[in-house]
């Protein structure tokens, strides 16, 4: 019993490890993306149209 809790535990470590790692590669995604559309966006009169609020 303890052995199947302990590697519950584990599983449980894991799991969280992974959602964080992926968690990371979307924030980097997401900031390339973001970064890429404020470079896109700042064309012609020089004024900045990326957002819109």
């Amino acid at each position: 019993m303890v052995i199947v809790l302990a590697l519950l535990v584990v599983l449980f470590f894991l799991g969280i490890g992974f959602v964080a790692h992926l968690l990371w590669i979307a924030a980097f995604i997401f900031l390339v993306v973001w970064l890429v559309g404020l470079a896109v966006g700042r064309g012609g009169s020089g004024r900045h149209h990326f957002y819109h609020w």
